[in-house]
């Protein structure tokens, strides 16, 4: 079996095996973590950091967990609204009034969260997601394509720079700079939405599934619609220094299991993890307010939307493309983090719901 390293309670055993058994598989490397009550009973890691399999993975890697970093964006609105600065129910008009036009004057600051404010498609060249005036003066100008809060349409890429710019107008600072002084830094978590140089040396880059090349493009997690302007995203774009230089507050957070499943763990735990609040009970309550049930109609499959978050009955979450995961579970206490840069095709890919079934197995021994 592959070698596991790191630390978990026994009562967990089957999460460290079942990344094993995924490293035997023939995945390159990644790190998963479990909390409970805003501490970790697993936090191990296994495999290679490089594709040619010659770095080992180590305890401070970090990788692109592309849209996993949604729930991060979402967490620092959420921290907004808890302390009054930011009404979610608000036309987006008040804090960003040059987006008030073109059919956009009642798109609420909640449809941007639930990705029903009809704007999913990035129209623009890869490039300019790099350049946040552009990119936010770009969509402050475009039409939605339907009625907004009236459907959902996952704002793939688009969703980090709606509600980054109104982070942005309302505490004059980024979206990133927001999360590390506000959300990061108190938690001592290592994961970064803008990342400095001084790290570059720790990332493990994002590796094609197997028979795909760096010309990989970003599709629909169901695999029924194809590539439109929304995703088309290589991976030699994910794994681009101008890429990980920029802010890019769906797709470019960077960081591992354990800094992931701390920084969600204070939703797990109604704000306060370590004795660092960031947030109310009835704050973290708003993340699961449902906003759209049905088909999305992006992703092509039935999803519930809440405020930044996916439902799925009791829990919440997302997860990213190339398969890294996060999963909340408020009445258990427990996050549950998976983070890869082994992408396997959508379709094929079920390694982090395996981890979190096995985290489950460990909880039910730990509530005995």
């Amino acid at each position: 079996m592959a070698d596991i390293q790191g630390s978990y309670d026994d009562l967990f055993n089957a999460v460290p095996g079942a990344l094993s058994a995924l490293l035997d598989e023939g995945d390159a490397g990644a790190s998963v973590a479990v909390f409970v009550d805003g501490e970790p009973v697993v936090d191990v890691w296994g495999g290679f950091a490089d594709a040619d399999r010659t770095i080992p993975w180590q305890r401070d890697t970090i990788t692109n967990v592309w849209s996993v970093t949604k729930t991060m964006t979402a967490l620092c609105a959420l921290v907004l609204a808890d302390r009054g600065e930011l009404d979610l129910a608000a036309p987006v008009g008040r804090y960003w009034p040059e987006f008030a036009r073109a059919g956009k004057e009642k798109v609420l600051v909640r449809h941007l969260l639930a990705h029903t404010a009809g704007l999913p498609d990035w129209d623009g060249p890869i490039e300019d997601l790099y350049d946040w005036p552009s990119a936010t003066a770009r969509l402050a100008a475009r039409t939605p394509q339907w009625e907004p809060g009236s459907t959902a349409g996952y704002h793939s890429l688009t969703q980090g720079f709606l509600v980054g710019e109104v982070v942005r107008r309302i505490t004059g600072r980024s979206l990133g700079e927001f999360f590390a002084e506000e959300v990061a830094g108190p938690l001592g978590a290592d994961f970064h939405i803008g990342l400095p140089a001084e790290h570059d040396h720790r990332v493990a880059l994002a590796i094609p599934p197997a028979g795909r090349d760096e010309d990989y493009v970003a599709g629909s997690s169901s695999g029924k619609t194809p590539p439109t302007a929304a995703t088309r995203v290589r991976l030699r774009d994910g794994n681009s220094v101008a890429w990980r230089r920029a802010e890019i507050p769906a797709a470019n957070g960077v960081g591992n299991a354990r800094s992931v499943g701390l920084v969600q763990s204070v939703m797990a735990c109604g704000g306060t993890v370590r004795g660092t609040r960031l947030l109310s009970r009835a704050g973290c309550d708003r993340a699961r307010q449902e906003q759209f049930s049905g088909e999305d109609r992006v992703l092509g499959m039935p999803i519930r939307w809440g405020l930044g978050y996916g439902l799925f009955d009791h829990t919440y979450g997302w997860g990213g493309w190339g398969g890294s995961l996060v999963v909340i579970d408020p009445e258990a206490r427990m996050t549950v983090a998976y983070v890869t840069h082994q992408m396997r095709e959508p379709a094929e890919d079920n390694r982090g719901l395996e981890m979190v079934m096995a985290a489950y197995d460990g909880l039910k021994g730990l509530r005995a």
